[in-house]
Formats: structure tokens, C-alpha cells, sequence
């Protein structure tokens, strides 16, 4: 991103996060996703996340996103709540999504403390907020869960995501390859597309768990996997950028490719004695 753009970006950020910071009910407002990690293009995103206890109003939303807005929506629910709008003098969309303080300090228990697994993405909230920016903390209550959040992989957690995800993979009737290998027969390319992205979400959590990295969440996986994962497959991009397109071919290649995908993880795994 030119130097130009990265100042009007700071400056919209700092101007969306002062304008929620103002709001009695804010804990706390962070910046993370591409801005926050210096991964930033042009055309990404402006990710902010605002702790709040009580939630914030919707008409208090609204007046926050359609100050300078060219487009706005407002209190979407399809995953986390938010608010997404297009700046009109930058042209960058503003994502901002609402969560209760008590609700991620129970995201973070849920794997810091009790190791609880699930079938992919396992340890995504624990890296948002150990990568995310704090650009507001009301009473350092944000600080005090970035400092949570910076303990080191627990080997109990690390071992859970394994248990929970390499079964599915192919050990099981019910597992990705399997699924994959009974599409491929129907000449389904719609459940051949579905099975592939199961099996890579819970390949990369194997994979980032192995490597003692919380899991990074959906976009650039395979070229952070490469910088961050030590434990990894040869050519690894190679690799996954084959299956996927293998995908969208019919024809038993996308199992070759996925099989030999699983074979590669098991060699790493076995090496670390986390499989038996």
C-alpha cells in the first residue's frame, strides 16, 4: 500500500475507534486482520473489534457508520454481530464486529485453560486477540487479555486438536477422504468442493497446532503456513494449490492428491510422536 494511503487508512481507523471509545458502554477497541499485521493491500479491509458490556445500541451503531459513508449495513448476524460500511473519501470498507468481554475471556478459557479442540480453525480467537492492536482499553481490561493470550501453546491443547482433527481426515467411514473418495464416484463437484475445504481446515489445524501456532483463521493460510510452520510438508503452497485444483476437475486425482496430502502430515506427526 502507498505510503499516502497507509496515512488516510490510520487516520480513518483512529477516527472509527475514538468515535466508538466515546461510548460509555466500550471496554475496549482493536484493530487486527491484514492492518493490524502489516500484510495490508490496497483493497483489504479495515477489521475492528469492539468489547462492549452492555451492547451497544443499534441506533448508536448506525450514527458511528454512516459518518462519511458511501454505503452502510447495519447489525448483520450471519456470523459475529456488526456493521460494515464503504468510506466514501478512501473508497476502504470498515468491518467492524461486536463482542461481550465475558463471552472471549471464555474463548481463550476454552483453550488455554480446558484444551478444547474443534473440527478446524481450534485456536482462531486465541490468534485474533494475540494478534490484534489495541487502539482503546477502557481500565487496561484488554491489556490484561493480551497477556493471556501471549502463553505459550499448551502441549495439552496441542495434542487435543490432533486427537480431534487427524481421525477425520481419512481414519474414520465418516472421514474427508472417504466422503471425498464417494463424491468423486457420484461425479458430485459441489460435495467434491465441500469435502476438499473440510479436509484443508482441519489438515492446516493439525498442522499450526503442530507447530505451536494458533491457527490464523481463513486468508493467505498456506503462504503463512510456509513463514510460521518449521514442521511442514515440502513445496506445501504446491501442494494445496494442486488439490484445490484438482477440485474442480472430475476425476479420482483430487483423492490421489489428498491422500498424498495426508501422508505428509502422518510423517510429521509420527517424528513429533503425536501419532500412533
Amino acid at each position: 500500500m502507498p505510503g499516502g494511503a497507509r496515512v488516510e487508512v490510520a487516520a480513518l481507523v483512529r477516527d472509527v475507534a475514538d468515535r466508538y471509545a466515546g461510548l460509555p458502554s466500550t471496554r475496549g477497541v482493536a484493530l487486527a486482520g491484514s492492518s493490524a499485521s502489516g500484510l495490508a493491500s490496497r483493497d483489504s479491509d479495515i477489521d475492528l473489534y469492539i468489547y462492549a458490556n452492555p451492547e451497544i445500541s443499534v441506533a448508536d451503531r448506525a450514527r458511528i457508520a454512516r459518518v462519511g459513508a458511501s454505503r452502510s449495513e447495519i447489525d448483520n448476524r450471519f456470523f459475529e454481530p456488526g456493521d460494515e460500511w464503504v468510506d466514501a473519501a478512501t473508497g476502504v470498507t470498515v468491518d467492524v464486529m461486536f463482542r461481550d468481554p465475558s463471552w472471549i475471556e471464555e474463548q481463550l478459557d476454552r483453550v488455554l485453560v480446558r484444551h478444547v479442540a474443534s473440527v478446524g480453525y481450534s485456536t482462531c480467537f486465541w490468534h485474533n486477540i494475540r494478534s490484534s492492536e489495541p487502539l482503546f482499553d477502557r481500565h487496561g481490561w484488554l491489556a490484561a487479555l493480551k497477556r493471556r493470550a501471549e502463553l505459550p501453546y499448551p502441549e495439552e491443547l496441542r495434542r487435543a486438536v490432533v486427537a480431534k482433527n487427524h481421525p477425520i481426515l481419512r481414519d474414520h467411514l465418516s472421514s474427508f477422504l472417504h466422503q471425498l473418495e464417494r463424491a468423486v464416484v457420484r461425479s458430485d463437484l459441489v460435495s467434491v468442493n465441500h469435502r476438499v475445504a473440510a479436509l484443508l481446515a482441519s489438515w492446516l489445524d493439525v498442522l499450526f497446532a503442530l507447530n505451536r501456532e494458533p491457527h490464523p483463521g481463513e486468508k493467505r493460510l498456506a503462504e503463512i503456513a510456509e513463514a510460521r510452520c518449521p514442521l511442514r510438508p515440502a513445496d506445501l503452497a504446491r501442494r494445496v494449490s494442486d488439490l484445490v485444483s484438482a477440485a474442480g476437475v472430475s476425476g479420482s486425482e483430487v483423492v490421489i492428491r489428498a491422500s498424498h496430502l495426508v501422508d505428509a502430515l502422518d510423517e510429521l506427526l509420527r517424528a513429533e510422536g503425536l501419532l500412533f
